[in-house]
């Protein structure tokens, strides 16, 4: 038995003496790297066999100009800042030194979790997650997938046996927060994909909060198409002399060379026509849309109704080809089915906010549409990204407004992109207004998501940082309401808030046509009076809008109908609307009204005129609310005097002492209620001596008992009259046993005898003996007994 064990170790001990030896010559070879060196295969970098064989069974050969730069010094263990083109073969730039790293180290599941690599968005990370699978299946080490949606309890049990961590931002740090034994103590690398994003406003807390829990002695890894360069940001990760690789500040533009982009200026009610005639013409291409964005405009909220709403009424236009939506509050599931649909499919159009514009590798798309301009140019860079990636060849197309294109354009040149001008056919436009305002009167939740999106698309507007190419007050805001389909235009708040702020900013100046010194006014004050956005959304003063109003035509029944606000959300159009909302992301309800709880004034149902407020002042000043909110009292008793006293009084110990002891206390009131308990009982029986007759019933006669002169009589009459009931219970008890007895002897039935004198007997009637024969028979029958 000892010579098998010797002998089992040896080609243990030699098999890993070799491997030691073999990860010491990769480490030489390692740091004996430079970027000068031109490395064009996979297989002249130092790498082990199992990611070789892995590269080349997925596929991958030749290495990018990124991968290139990156790898090298990754695998020193170098922080890197990578920056390259979308669609560069950035994902294998850091997954290849993860890889490598934990074999040099004999990393094995005991150790933990090793590497952590962190994505802005769901479909990120499982991409991300696949390209490991299949580079690293000759590997032995457990990869994970940690994102939202999942079962996280599920997650919980095996996450603590994972040595490669994929994962989100918010994700991450609920397991950080409340799965037990989950520990990053022994973290060795850092990557964050789409950085850039990740560190930005959007995600700072969480980013923050995820980097206390990390050590500080680890190798960071930050990559993205726009590279961020904050000394703040990169203070954060506490990164130590990081290496800025970038290979597109060499290149001419920041965009994929076969990438042809064009720019299209139109108006804003003429955005949706122009969609529509673009989707009609391109019936064999795969298209990927994308409408408004903005961080700051709610994105879980607002952006995601302009996409429900072009989705839905495309959708019944019925254009020709496959639709499909994406957005950030649909379940994951149904974020997978479609996002695998897109990739399957050869002709779709998927409309999508800027959830699909980072790092996703959709495969042969044809167009990038952006309807609504992008809010910088670092994201217009990033969604054009989706086409012409690696060798493929793509088309971007982008909608400008007339007061967006010169802004616009400065950024795009900033940023070495190169774009060009187009113009639509005349021949090709279809206008689908007409039919935009029949779908809005047909289907009133297709009514209500018209007026969410133009409210959701102004908001993000309003928000935008850069005010000299998003001009929110050169929107025409009824004309583009009326595109949509809508009979009116929704109010606006923020709107007039704008135009307030505005008009404080300038500076006191003199209306033209005003020469009097008493009637001068300030441009402020004049800019304000003249933009205040009424009811209808009409930008005159009150004289000239009560002039139009005069003249303007009588409202037919369809208007009116259309300018009714929508009272009853609990209709079947609105509940059809929020069983489709909470299919897609059971979060927030779009017909939830937020307010904050606040005193209503009784001045508030005269000022107000809306229905809505009407209601929510009476109900507030209603009896009922009155009674629920009144000031509740206090519980008092009064004494013999009158006067009043709580029920739970308490005394001073002074005047409690003062009285006497306890003990004595106490004495006294005992003896106070055992007279009072005589006395009652002396009341008791004066009055059961004054009562003149006391009626017994014993069967079928009245025993009546006469008066008594005093109470010890009383007493001796109850004991007799209670005697007598125990008689004529026990002989009814008799007649009943005797009746079963002879009942069960006809039958042939045993039955046991209650022995429980307290347990209710069986009632058994007996028919009164007619004849002597009888008689004689129920004789016998109670002579046996006895």
């Amino acid at each position: 038995m000892p010579k098998v064990k010797s002998h089992s170790q040896k080609p243990r001990k030699g098999r890993l003496q070799k491997e030691l030896k073999e990860i010491e010559e990769l480490e030489n070879r390692c740091q004996a790297l430079s970027i000068e060196d031109e490395i064009i295969k996979f297989s002249e970098l130092p790498i082990t066999e199992q990611t070789l064989r892995g590269l080349t069974k997925a596929n991958y050969t030749d290495l990018t100009s990124i991968q290139q730069h990156a790898i090298p010094l990754a695998l020193k263990g170098r922080d890197v800042l990578g920056a390259a083109k979308t669609g560069s073969g950035k994902t294998l730039a850091f997954l290849i030194p993860i890889l490598e790293i934990l074999y040099r180290r004999l990393w094995s599941q005991l150790d933990g979790l090793g590497a952590l690599v962190i994505a802005p968005t769901r479909e990120l990370a499982v991409q991300i997650f696949e390209v490991l699978r299949k580079v690293g299946c000759q590997h032995s080490f457990s990869a994970g997938l940690i994102i939202g949606g999942k079962n996280v309890r599920i997650e919980q049990e095996r996450i603590q046996r994972m040595n490669i961590l994929i994962c989100t931002p918010g994700r991450l740090l609920q397991h950080m927060d409340q799965t037990v034994g989950f520990d990053c103590a022994n973290l060795q690398m850092l990557v964050l994909d789409e950085a850039d994003r990740i560190l930005d406003m959007g995600f700072r807390k969480t980013v923050n909060a995820i980097i206390e829990n990390l050590p500080k002695e680890r190798q960071t890894l930050l990559f993205s198409a726009t590279q961020t360069k904050d000394v703040k940001d990169l203070a954060r990760l506490s990164l130590t002399d990081p290496e800025y690789v970038s290979v597109d500040e060499l290149s001419e533009h920041a965009t994929p060379k076969r990438l042809k982009q064009h720019y299209l200026i139109c108006e804003l009610p003429e955005k949706l026509d122009f969609l529509f005639s673009f989707i009609k013409t391109h019936l064999d291409a795969k298209i990927l849309v994308f409408l408004s964005s903005c961080k700051q405009a709610c994105p879980t909220t607002s952006l995601r109704l302009k996409v429900r709403f072009v989705y839905e009424t495309f959708r019944k236009l019925r254009p020709g080809i496959s639709l499909l939506h994406l957005h950030g509050k649909q379940k994951q599931s149904k974020r997978v089915e479609i996002f695998n649909g897109f990739m399957r499919s050869s002709s779709s159009c998927l409309f999508s906010t800027d959830i699909a514009s980072r790092g996703l590798d959709f495969p042969a798309v044809d167009w990038v549409i952006q309807v609504d301009a992008p809010e910088n140019g670092e994201t217009y860079i990033h969604r054009v990204g989706r086409t012409a990636r690696y060798d493929a060849s793509g088309q971007a197309l982008l909608f400008l407004l007339p007061s967006e294109v010169n802004g616009m354009l400065k950024v795009l040149m900033q940023k070495k992109v190169p774009i060009d001008e187009i113009e639509v056919r005349e021949k090709m436009k279809t206008s689908v207004r007409q039919q935009m305002q029949v779908l809005c009167f047909k289907n009133p939740e297709i009514k209500y998501l018209g007026q969410k999106a133009f409210v959701s698309y102004m908001r993000s507007v309003y928000l935008q940082r850069d005010k000299s190419i998003f001009k929110v007050n050169e929107l025409p805001a009824e004309e583009f309401a009326a595109a949509l389909g809508l009979p009116g235009t929704p109010k606006l708040k923020f709107y007039k808030k704008s135009d307030a702020k505005n008009a404080i900013r300038q500076k006191p100046e003199k209306v033209p046509g005003l020469d009097s010194d008493s009637e001068v006014e300030t441009l402020a004050e004049y800019s304000l009076k003249r933009h205040t956005v009424a009811d209808d959304n009409e930008p005159f003063s009150d004289n000239e809008k009560d002039k139009t109003k005069q003249q303007s035509k009588p409202l037919t029944k369809f208007e009116r109908m259309m300018r009714r606000k929508n009272r009853n959300v609990l209709s079947d159009h609105y509940r059809k609307l929020v069983e489709l909302e909470n299919e897609e992301g059971g979060g927030d309800d779009v017909l939830s009204v937020k307010r904050v709880d606040h005193e209503l004034p009784e001045q508030l149902l005269v000022e107000n005129k809306g229905p809505q407020s009407n209601r929510a002042a009476a109900r507030a000043l209603s009896k009922k609310q009155s009674i629920k909110n009144a000031p509740r009292g206090r519980k008092i008793i009064f004494d013999d005097s009158g006067d009043p006293h709580d029920v739970y009084e308490f005394q001073n110990e002074q005047d409690f002492r003062a009285v006497g002891s306890s003990n004595e206390q106490i004495k006294t009131f005992v003896e106070k209620e055992l007279q009072v308990m005589e006395n009652e009982d002396i009341k008791d029986r004066a009055a059961l001596a004054e009562s003149d007759t006391v009626t017994l019933a014993t069967g079928d006669e009245d025993a009546t008992m006469g008066e008594w002169e005093n109470a010890e009589s009383v007493e001796n009459e109850m004991d007799e009259m209670n005697h007598n009931k125990r008689l004529k219970r026990t002989f009814d008890n008799d007649i009943h046993r005797n009746s079963d007895e002879s009942s069960n002897s006809d039958t042939g039935e045993e039955r046991r005898t209650n022995s429980n004198p307290r347990k209710k007997q069986k009632v058994v009637e007996i028919k009164e003996p007619e004849t002597l024969e009888d008689q004689e028979e129920l004789a016998l029958k109670l002579l046996a007994r006895t």
